[in-house]
């Protein structure tokens, strides 16, 4: 069973990356499964917290949880043409202590996927998601990409993705991120 924790970047209530996510969950290859994880209720950073307070329990939760898990997945939205800040905030928590890096990041298989609003889907939020990975030393899948554009228009009433067209795309791009994680 290949074992994959999606991250949604962004705590809106009814976010359309939340909802990329919930549809991958349902379009799983067979043997392979998503776990939804959250950035909720990580504070923002500061080393004066951690040296006080250590690493939040939420921060905690989501480090083990990408350890346990084959691959990860960020469903990121793109906030004035980069990433948004809540998503770069909780990466820069996971990577506390630097010691955890390695445990946590290092070699691990990352996809990105990302809905919004305009036409390019996430296409800039993605491509600023690179030099974080690298610099994690993740095993980054570039093999797909996942960009919706006009998401909006996709999600119905309960915050579900209709669109066959893009349920479709969602299937194939996680079939190959699985694909990938597997021939490793």
């Amino acid at each position: 069973m290949t074992r994959i924790i999606g991250i949604a970047g962004s705590l809106r209530r009814s976010s359309w990356n939340a909802a990329i996510l919930r549809a991958a969950v349902e379009l799983m290859p067979p043997e392979s499964s998503l776990e939804i994880g959250s950035i909720a209720g990580i504070p923002l950073y500061n080393e004066d917290d951690e040296t006080l307070r250590g690493i939040p329990p939420a921060v905690t939760v989501l480090k083990d949880a990408i350890v346990a898990a084959d691959g990860l997945l960020l469903a990121t939205p793109e906030y004035n043409n980069s990433v948004p800040g809540v998503a770069k905030n909780a990466f820069d928590w996971l990577t506390r202590p630097a010691r955890d890096v390695p445990r946590v990041f290092r070699g691990r298989p990352v996809a990105l996927a990302g809905g919004s609003p305009g036409g390019f889907g996430t296409l800039l939020a993605q491509n600023a998601w690179l030099p974080v990975f690298r610099t994690l030393g993740v095993d980054f899948w570039a093999g797909g990409r996942l960009l919706v554009s006009r998401v909006a228009t996709l999600v119905d009433a309960d915050g579900n993705i209709t669109d066959e067209p893009t349920r479709e795309a969602i299937r194939a791009f996680m079939a190959g991120f699985v694909a990938h994680i597997r021939r490793r």
